[in-house]
């Protein structure tokens, strides 16, 4: 997935599976039966690869380069604000008209930052894993195929975000107020430094599966939005298109990740995968609270605000909706049997 989910909580885009766009118009998927490569024995899942016609379809191999254009694009939003949950805020509507235009322009800049960043930091490095064989997982030499051609999406995923992002600052002149590294990295990283070493290289396989297959409830809807700019929801569609391969790939992956598992093995990741989940998922809030200051609000009416905006019922209604995909393929290969799996579910707000 693109990684971005956790922002657009709240939001009214209807749910959406990036899966849906790998098919065609008899509703079959866009997959090909077996390539050449090691054979599948009887007890293996079938890889039926998502990855047909890359070479034709991929947005490195296929797409132009998406370009904001001064005329044309002129008066053009730069992200919906019906996806930018502050915005529907009254205290943030009544901004005036520079500063709420910032408001989507900061949103589109974390949308970006987000998806470079969780590409090439943390995605890549399970994927170059996949390709070289050095995950600890059995792949037919189809899948080491696929993977290195996801490599290079995820690599271009990064290069197109950081362009926009340039071409964003220099046609508005407004710089991006972002953290160091984002919210979901520095919980990634507090999670791993938590565990024991043996169980970190687990968790971060179940963490770039997690990020790869949860829905998005809120980007299908922004590549048909005419009153925003097309190189924004050209870029959008083009990383949406890209994900949807993924999301079918790492959906079959986490069959063999399973199936190579052992007992012991299956109860950590079962109680891994909330929190996972829930970090990936949550909105950074304090980062929030700092933009929405840099704005002139008050301390109390940043605080309104957020409380308004990010109550605990809609972030977990949020949660909730987004996993829920990903959450049945967890479940159906009895990963939250356990108790202690349950109640980390219930902790997170996971249950439904």
């Amino acid at each position: 997935m693109c990684g971005t989910v956790g922002m657009f909580v709240g939001c009214s885009a209807l749910s959406y599976c990036p899966r849906r766009l790998l098919r065609g118009p008899d509703g079959t998927a866009d997959a090909e039966e077996g390539q050449d490569g090691e054979e599948e024995t009887a007890d293996e899942p079938e890889y039926r690869s998502p990855f047909r016609n890359w070479y034709e379809r991929s947005s490195v191999r296929s797409a132009p380069r998406r370009m904001l254009d001064d005329d044309g694009e002129r008066g053009l939003r730069l992200f919906p604000p019906d996806l930018v949950p502050v915005t529907r805020h009254p205290l943030v509507r009544a901004l005036p008209e520079e500063l709420f235009q910032e408001v989507l322009v900061q949103h589109l800049y974390r949308y970006l930052d987000f998806t470079a960043k969780l590409e090439y930091l943390v995605v890549n490095r399970t994927v170059l894993g996949i390709a070289h064989g050095s995950v600890g997982v059995v792949v037919p030499e189809a899948m080491r195929l696929d993977a290195y051609k996801m490599y290079c999406d995820e690599a271009y995923h990064a290069l197109f975000s950081a362009d926009l992002a340039v071409q964003v600052r220099q046609a508005t002149g407004i710089r991006p107020r972002l953290p160091d590294r984002p919210f979901f990295l520095r919980r990634l990283e507090e999670i791993l430094d938590e565990l024991p070493t043996a169980d970190r290289p687990l968790a971060e396989l179940l963490f770039v599966i997690v990020s790869e297959t949860l829905i998005s409830a809120s980007l299908a809807d922004v590549p048909q939005r005419h009153e925003v700019a097309p190189a924004v929801t050209g870029t959008i569609r083009d990383h949406a298109m890209d994900e949807g391969r993924h999301h079918a790939y790492f959906a079959h992956f986490l069959q063999r990740l399973w199936a190579s598992l052992g007992p012991a093995e299956r109860c950590v990741a079962g109680r891994l995968v909330p929190r996972l989940m829930d970090a990936f998922l949550r909105p950074d809030l304090d980062a929030l609270r700092a933009e929405l200051a840099g704005y002139g609000l008050s301390k109390d009416d940043v605080e309104q605000i957020v409380a308004e905006v990010y109550t605990p019922e809609v972030l977990a209604d949020h949660s909730r909706a987004t996993s829920q995909q990903t959450r049945r393929y967890f479940r159906d290969l009895g990963a939250f049997d356990d108790p202690v799996a349950q109640s980390e579910l219930a902790a997170y707000g996971l249950l439904d």
